[in-house]
């Protein structure tokens, strides 16, 4: 499995993640064939990322598909425009972290398979000590109230 980050790209972390959804779990060579031809800013730069993923664990695209497809936020450029009366109002030019994660069928199939066995061993172990711990269990109290009627409130 191999990886690929790319920090400080000037690009909406909201608009990047909603081409990160539709590639996760696709084939490398598929999703790069698709975002070629998705008209954003985001699809572009993301493609790439996916391409430098792929060549940094020296595989082919084919043979490969993409783990995860993370957009985390990154520092948030603060500008200023000039308005009318001496007023200024900010702008905000966001900048996104993009982390990609590639590999084979064959390592996803074992890393999942390691995920779930520690899943199953947290869930024996927390079943085990719920059983331990007697449960207390309250009771409350219920109250009846009459309905006054308009004089009695007085």
């Amino acid at each position: 499995m191999s990886k690929a980050l790319l920090k400080y790209i000037r690009l909406s972390p909201t608009k990047a993640r909603l081409i990160a959804r539709e590639i996760q779990g696709m084939n490398a060579e598929l999703a790069i064939a698709s975002l070629e031809f998705t008209p954003n800013k985001a699809a572009r730069v993301i493609s790439k990322v996916i391409a430098s993923a792929v060549a940094n664990g020296s595989y082919d695209a084919q043979s490969v598909s993409i783990v995860s497809c993370r957009v985390d936020a990154g520092p948030v450029l603060r500008r200023f425009r000039p308005r009318a009366k001496g007023r200024a109002t900010p702008i905000r030019k966001p900048t996104s972290h993009i982390l990609v994660e590639v590999g084979t069928q064959k390592a996803i199939k074992e890393s999942k398979s390691v995920k779930d066995s520690k899943i199953a061993e947290k869930s024996s172990a927390a079943s085990k000590e719920s059983a331990k711990k007697p449960v207390k269990t309250t009771q409350k109290k219920t109250t009846q109230t009459s309905k006054k009627t308009k004089g009695e409130d007085k």
